[in-house]
């Protein structure tokens, strides 16, 4: 069946010269970052912290630092799996136009994809709020393990993008970091769930969709609109739509190729297929 499969998607952008892919979690979790929901579009666990709450309340920054700092050595021991090293050698080889992922894990960067927008942001930049001032993340796990060392002992279920599951008791006298520069506050430069993603990064994955004669979906259960609005608006334009997802999408009905496999197993049989003809 795989092998059928494998002979439609290789057909699909074959016959597309702009095929703009949109990427998900189900993408990366092969590299050992967990996803947000199970192969039904359910969220897994806890409801992760919103934007306004960690701008608003010292509290909720706390146990936003305390998570990040313990749940950091997963995302920062990443690496891209071959569903990611596909995809680049796809871009390379002109069968994908441009890339927008929804992850904010820096994976697609580092296999090599070029072409990319990051439409949540990037987790590996910290970025002050009151001066702009960008700071590696890596950089700030430092700090946060000089001023938190009884920390460094904590154990917590990984959490996606760097979080992790740490008890309240344990966040009282945990020290959030600040801008070294101004004291300003840091937050990781990615959009947090009840923030908007930033005009300029919309209108350029937007303008990207509008370019595209087709689009591939990958590792998404666009259950969350920002991702699901590009379904939508190929559908509407009349584009066609395939998807690689393990589980359901919330634009199943508008998906006129569903490969039901995980992403990292067949991407590169595509790429294998469409590069050795």
């Amino acid at each position: 069946m795989h092998g059928e499969q494998i002979d439609q998607l290789a057909d699909f952008l074959g016959r597309h010269r702009r095929v703009l892919a949109l990427t998900g979690a189900g993408i990366s979790t092969a590299s050992g970052i967990p996803g947000y929901r199970d192969e039904e579009g359910v969220r897994r666990g806890k409801p992760p912290i919103q934007g306004p709450e960690f701008r608003r309340s010292d509290a909720v920054r706390r146990r936003y630092w305390a998570r990040s700092m313990v749940g950091w050595p997963v995302l920062a021991g990443a690496r891209p799996n071959p569903g990611h090293h596909a995809m680049a050698a796809l871009e390379r080889a002109g069968r994908l136009h441009m890339t927008v992922t929804q992850n904010v894990d820096g994976l697609h960067q580092a296999a090599g994809s070029e072409r990319l927008i990051e439409l949540h942001g990037n987790i590996h930049l910290v970025r002050c709020l009151a001066c702009s001032s960008i700071y590696r993340r890596a950089e700030i796990q430092q700090r946060l393990a000089r001023d938190n060392p009884a920390m460094l002992a904590a154990s917590a279920q990984p959490l996606p993008d760097g979080d992790a599951q740490v008890e309240p008791e344990a966040l009282e006298d945990f020290m959030v970091p600040a801008c070294a520069r101004c004291g300003g506050m840091l937050q990781p430069d990615v959009v947090f769930f009840g923030d908007n993603v930033p005009p300029e990064r919309s209108s350029a994955a937007l303008n990207a969709m509008q370019e595209a004669d087709a689009l591939l979906v990958v590792g998404s259960s666009l259950v969350v609109f920002s991702g699901y609005r590009f379904c939508r608006m190929a559908a509407e334009a009349g584009k066609p739509i395939a998807a690689i997802n393990a589980g359901k999408t919330r634009a199943d009905d508008l998906i006129s190729l569903k490969v039901a496999q995980p992403a990292q197993e067949i991407l590169p049989q595509l790429a294998a297929r469409l590069l050795h003809q």
